[in-house]
């Protein structure tokens, strides 16, 4: 078989940019990829005319315009405003938390009536040093806000109670005394039209690309088929597990047509409570402003971790990063192979960051 200067382990975006920067260069590349498609959990099925996002829903952000505009170049954006609701004991609250939440809970109407109720509760109920994220998000955002969106959805998603999670998953909570529901700040925001696919397409144009081909089934072969390897699975299992596995959380989708034009009027609707099992529906012919006849909605699970399942979330507690810090320096020592994306990494990547990442591995690289 043909040798290659890099064989990429992973078609997502870490993957498929570093392709196409290193096709730039004159590289040669084979991407490979263990699932049946391209794209990573970017990728779209189209159902029925409704571009649906298979592994959750995927919104484009970001301030940095050299980021934005290098999107640009492999399909156009839609002007698609992330603005979650939440369904909170039979009542709809905005998302993030925002003025019009704030009406909601309590009936202000004024930013001072709002934070009058915030610093009293945050006084009666926070800390100076939380240990966990219940202590955290009582001294963010009092007793109210948490106990009605955020304690239930968090337990669910995590599967933890949450004064057994660590503080910082929520060291920041965004907090606006203004009646705006965009959930990002970021200048730059919105979905492909057409969907994710075809940046996954225009980036991998003219390059060899093997779906269906799992990298540790024939690992020895596939390594020797390159002069380097681009890895973006998870670290631990690169290394088979030598120092114990890493944690993550899971995730399990339910997709149903619909023989209606519009299901819950909005792309991506919470369920915080946790007799619901699924943390939240979404339906995604909003994402592109759809008007077909029927609709797609998917309930999504989050699950506890298993090697057979699909790995999502780093946990990136203490113990899980101690652990990660010794493949990390396994890593450092391999100068053949780069490790880049959230799995590699063991670190939470939005979109525009693993961009960004590849990006800065590639100018690496080729300095």
């Amino acid at each position: 078989m043909q040798k290659y200067d890099y064989l990429i382990v992973g078609s997502g975006l870490f993957g498929s940019v570093f392709a196409h920067e290193a096709k730039k260069k004159g590289k040669t590349c084979l991407v490979i990829d263990k699932r049946k498609h391209l794209g990573g959990n970017i990728y779209c099925e189209n159902v029925d005319g409704i571009n649906v996002h298979k592994y959750g829903p995927h919104i484009f952000h970001t301030n940095d315009k050299y980021i934005w505009d290098y999107v640009n170049q492999f399909a156009e954006f839609n002007n698609y405003i992330n603005s979650p609701v939440s369904l909170s004991k039979g009542k709809l609250y905005n998302l993030p938390f925002n003025m019009n939440t704030f009406y909601q809970l309590w009936g202000t109407k004024t930013p001072e009536e709002a934070k009058v109720i915030i610093d009293n509760q945050v006084k009666k109920y926070g800390c100076k040093n939380p240990k966990n994220l219940e202590e955290q998000a009582l001294s963010l955002i009092g007793k109210d806000v948490y106990e009605t969106l955020i304690k239930e959805y968090t337990e669910k998603q995590w599967g933890k109670k949450a004064k057994e999670l660590p503080s910082f998953i929520i060291k920041r909570l965004p907090i606006r005394y203004t009646f705006n529901n965009n959930y990002f700040n970021d200048k730059y925001q919105g979905i492909p039209i057409g969907g994710y696919n075809k940046i996954i397409t225009g980036l991998l144009t003219g390059i060899d690309t093997k779906v269906n081909i799992d990298y540790f089934n024939n690992k020895e072969k596939l390594t020797n088929l390159a002069n380097k390897i681009v890895f973006t699975g998870k670290i631990d299992e690169f290394y088979n597990y030598q120092y114990g596995s890493l944690e993550y959380r899971s995730l399990r989708f339910e997709n149903k047509r619909l023989e209606k034009v519009n299901h819950q009027g909005n792309a991506v609707m919470n369920f915080n409570d946790s007799d619901i099992p699924y943390t939240r529906i979404i339906e995604h012919k909003h994402f592109e402003f759809g008007k077909q006849k029927h609709t797609i909605i998917t309930k999504e699970f989050s699950e506890k971790w298993t090697k057979e399942k699909e790995a999502y979330y780093p946990i990136n507690n203490d113990e899980n990063q101690k652990i990660y810090q010794k493949y990390k320096e396994l890593s450092i020592k391999d100068s053949n192979i780069i490790f880049g994306g959230r799995l590699a990494e063991y670190k939470y990547y939005d979109m525009h960051q693993i961009v960004a990442s590849a990006l800065s591995k590639v100018k690496l690289e080729f300095s």
